[in-house]
């Protein structure tokens, strides 16, 4: 996989350089050690998508693939890395983050597709801004989706922080500079900040409580409300709790190429044991471009107010 970095990496310097947003991994250093009294190895250096200083919650490798997709631990924490078919969670973003979002993974994966990578993940983390939730029925009221965030100053903000209600929604704050008037964004390096929502065109911080102000770009400090399907019970609706959430997203896993082990290991599984060729994660990377869209687009579902 090194000599899949190395040809590509002038390719992958342009591609982070035009989009400052990627989400694409960050390599920072590809190295060679060896020990006094050892083999050579070596060793990527990446930067860390969960660096912060929220708790994560949850996080899901997510493929878009469904063979084999799933966690066997019967107990789930914190550390657990999910799969596909654990994700019992839509997330809903404000409308115009969520075209970006949507747009810039379809520009890294036709990056990917262009140099014949295929098996990378969405990984996707979140926090629980808030662990209340509101059990309502299968239709999300207007007034808990993301498009009805709320922009306040600086000041408004802090006198309204004292008092503030989790289920009144999330709060934005209007960007403020640093001391010394540096555009600089944070341990992720991931590109622009984010504007606020309904037509603000100012830059805007994500405020929490006890926290501080995290500035919300692409993939980072992203603030959403995600929906969870509940149990269905025999004879009544089925029940979707709903949280404010904090999303932290990138795509990992990028050094994969189609090559023939990759072919065959497709071939084996379609043959031997009769597996849908399209449930396969090892596919043709063109086929799995689209499989992975479909699948990001229907993790990120439009606000039904905008249906």
């Amino acid at each position: 996989m090194m000599q899949v970095l190395l040809r590509m990496l002038p390719y992958y310097y342009r591609h982070v350089h035009a989009y400052e947003n990627t989400l694409v991994t960050k390599f920072f250093g590809l190295h060679r050690v060896r020990p006094s009294s050892g083999q050579k190895f070596r060793f990527v250096v990446m930067g860390n998508m969960f660096c912060t200083e929220l708790r994560i919650h949850r996080r899901f490798d997510l493929k878009g693939s469904s063979l084999g997709r799933s966690t066997e631990k019967i107990k789930i924490d914190e550390n657990t890395t999910l799969k596909d078919l654990d994700l019992n969670y839509s997330f809903y973003l404000e409308p115009s983050w969520r075209d970006a979002l949507l747009k810039q993974i379809e520009i890294d994966s036709e990056f990917l597709r262009n140099h014949s990578i295929m098996d990378y993940s969405l990984l996707l983390g979140f926090h629980y801004r808030a662990r209340q939730n509101l059990q309502i029925g299968s239709s999300c009221p207007e007034s808990i989706l993301p498009d009805k965030l709320t922009v306040l100053s600086e000041a408004d903000a802090a006198e309204k922080d004292s008092a503030y209600n989790y289920r009144d929604g999330l709060i934005l704050v209007q960007r403020g500079s640093d001391k010394n008037g540096s555009d600089a964004v944070g341990p992720h390096i991931r590109g622009s900040r984010l504007r606020a929502p309904s037509g603000c065109f100012e830059e805007v911080d994500l405020l929490l409580p006890g926290t501080g102000r995290l500035p919300i770009q692409l993939g980072v400090n992203m603030p959403a409300r995600a929906e969870k399907e509940g149990k269905q019970e025999e004879g009544s609706k089925s029940l979707h709790h709903m949280y404010d959430v904090v999303l932290y997203i990138g795509i990992i896993d990028i050094l994969q190429k189609y090559n023939m082990t990759k072919k065959i290991e497709h071939a084996y599984k379609s043959i031997k044991y009769k597996y849908n060729p399209l449930s396969i994660s090892a596919v043709e990377p063109q086929f799995y471009s689209e499989r992975f869209l479909k699948f990001v687009g229907t993790a990120f579902p439009q606000n039904s107010s905008n249906q």
